[in-house]
């Protein structure tokens, strides 16, 4: 038999070594739990992410009438928006022109010293304004003129050919300019010649031939 402390010693290793035991157990646990639950969580953000993407897919999925629909609503849109740029235009050239024009001169009851006096004020501006449009139309000219020479310029460094400007012509006119070629197709032109003596009959040909005594009778002139 062992003594007193020598049994309380082994004692004491055994609980050591049972509690090293479990502790190695429970962390080997906990880590198989922390893994199971980082695998469900990477599951579950997978499972969303799928179920989210096909959801999204079902929402926007154009279908016919969809298209349609949006089709419809862009093109009101740009109506209205055309609509209201042209308002605005309008309304622009309104207060343009009232700015331009004035107020309405007073006829009513005016002699005519005053109505000359309109007139003459009339006269004047209307002067005026074709000096200005004079300069302005020479001006936008002479723009113009420099604009087209630094292109030419620059395509010229560029090495690029400027395409001229081609005459438009309408569908209607080139389906004329056709009909009139084509009416105007000399048809003979085309047709093989033929020589006239081809076609003429033997008695005709002996009918030109000379009689023997003719021929007789020119001989003896001769002689």
């Amino acid at each position: 038999s062992l003594c007193v402390p020598c049994q309380t010693d082994a004692e004491r290793r055994r609980r050591d070594a049972e509690d090293a035991h479990r502790r190695l157990k429970e962390e080997e646990r906990r880590k198989m739990e922390e893994k199971e639950r980082k695998k469900a969580e990477v599951r579950k953000r997978l499972e969303e992410a799928a179920k989210a993407k096909k959801a999204g897919g079902k929402r926007g999925f154009m279908t016919p009438e969809r298209k349609k629909k949006l089709r419809n609503l862009l093109r009101k849109k740009a109506a209205e928006e055309l609509k209201k740029e042209q308002e605005r235009k309008a309304e622009e050239r309104r207060k343009i022109i009232a700015e331009r024009i004035g107020q309405p001169k007073p006829l009513d009851g005016a002699n005519e010293a005053t109505l000359q006096g309109i007139l003459k004020q009339y006269h004047a501006r209307i002067e005026k304004l074709e000096d200005i449009k004079y300069d302005l139309e020479y001006e936008v000219r002479q723009k113009d003129f420099v604009i087209n020479e630094l292109t030419i310029q620059v395509n010229d460094l560029r090495g690029k050919f400027v395409k001229p400007a081609l005459k438009k012509v309408s569908k209607f006119d080139k389906l004329k300019m056709v009909v009139k070629s084509t009416s105007e197709v000399d048809f003979r032109s085309n047709l093989k010649a033929v020589k006239k003596e081809a076609f003429k009959l033997d008695e005709e040909k002996q009918a030109e031939k000379k009689p023997e005594w003719a021929l007789g009778a020119k001989k003896e002139d001769e002689e």
